[in-house]
């Protein structure tokens, strides 16, 4: 009897460690259709966001931030005198600059700068009198600056204009922050990117009217309140994809022309993470001086995304 009794449990160890090994492999099998995207915990997410929206502020105010930049002058073929007085085709900041400091000669989208004689401007540290700042060839372009100004040439379709930096600028002090959203987990969403069987762009169209092919990794694909939702997303880079989008917040709560999103490019099944919490207020919300990129037209989501950053009062007096 013993002996029967002690084959029986024996038999009964084997089939326990048969289920075991069936329900290992199965497990197994389940995981490897899974994102490798991690689970957050709540507070762990917050701590993350935080972290992200204070480097975030910290850029803004930094020397390449959006908070100072001073004005934005649009070049003319030929010549465009530059200084601190009236008369000049660009007018820099008074008390800043030389009442007439010279001028910027454009020829087809080259631009160059001529200093006239007393007057002290630099290339990244270097003094200048005569030089091409600007070629459309140009791997690295010039950065001029005298005092606390900085410019530089920038390039919109067939215009090019020179940005200019305050590096005192006043809005830097006076800046308070960006009212937001509570950080909620819940719009914190998975996404998968469909990728188009040949190479696609789409339509971009910015704050000046003009509108260029840009080109479309794909579609992401995602779920919010059990509906189903498409966002085309835009090259943001090596490992990110860039995201402008609309809502229904827009105008009432957030900014007017929509709002602007990076996220890390897909893991290996196709697989990403949209947190709505890091969406941000695109440059033109700070200055009348940026060319932001508007929303393509299915890119505007029906529903209010209450995430991330509301609508900054810019006051432009």
């Amino acid at each position: 009897m013993n002996f029967f009794k002690g084959i029986n449990e024996y038999k009964i160890f084997l089939c326990a460690l048969c289920a075991f090994a069936v329900s290992v492999l199965t497990l197994s099998n389940c995981d490897s259709k899974k994102s490798d995207q991690p689970v957050l915990d709540a507070e762990v997410h917050k701590v993350e966001v935080e972290e992200w929206f204070q480097k975030r502020l910290t850029e803004l105010k930094s020397d390449n931030g959006w908070l100072n930049i001073a004005g934005l002058f649009w070049l003319k073929e030929g010549v465009n005198t530059v200084g601190s007085d009236d008369s000049n085709d660009l007018v820099f900041p008074k008390g800043k600059m030389a009442a007439k400091a010279g001028f910027f000669l454009v020829k087809n989208t080259s631009v160059q700068l001529n200093v006239l004689p007393g007057v002290d401007i630099s290339d990244r540290g270097i003094p200048i009198t005569e030089k091409i700042i600007f070629h459309p060839d140009s791997a690295k372009n010039s950065l001029l600056s005298h005092g606390s100004l900085q410019w530089f040439v920038i390039k919109r379709d067939d215009q090019v204009g020179i940005r200019l930096r305050d590096l005192e600028s006043k809005l830097i002090e006076e800046f308070t922050g960006i009212e937001r959203y509570e950080v909620n987990p819940e719009w914190r969403v998975e996404a998968m990117l469909e990728i188009p069987a040949a190479p696609r762009k789409i339509d971009i169209t910015n704050v000046l009217g003009q509108t260029t092919a840009q080109t479309s990794p794909g579609t992401l694909v995602f779920t919010l309140k059990g509906k189903e939702y498409r966002l085309d997303a835009l090259e943001g880079g090596k490992d990110e994809l860039f995201i402008i989008f609309g809502d229904l917040t827009n105008e009432t709560e957030t900014y007017p022309a929509g709002r602007y999103m990076y996220i890390k490019i897909p893991d290996a099944n196709g697989r990403t993470i949209i947190d709505f919490n890091k969406a941000y207020n695109p440059p033109c919300a700070f200055t009348p001086f940026a060319t932001c990129p508007l929303p393509p037209a299915q890119n505007v989501l029906p529903i209010a995304i209450r995430a991330g950053e509301k609508n900054y009062h810019l006051d432009t007096h």
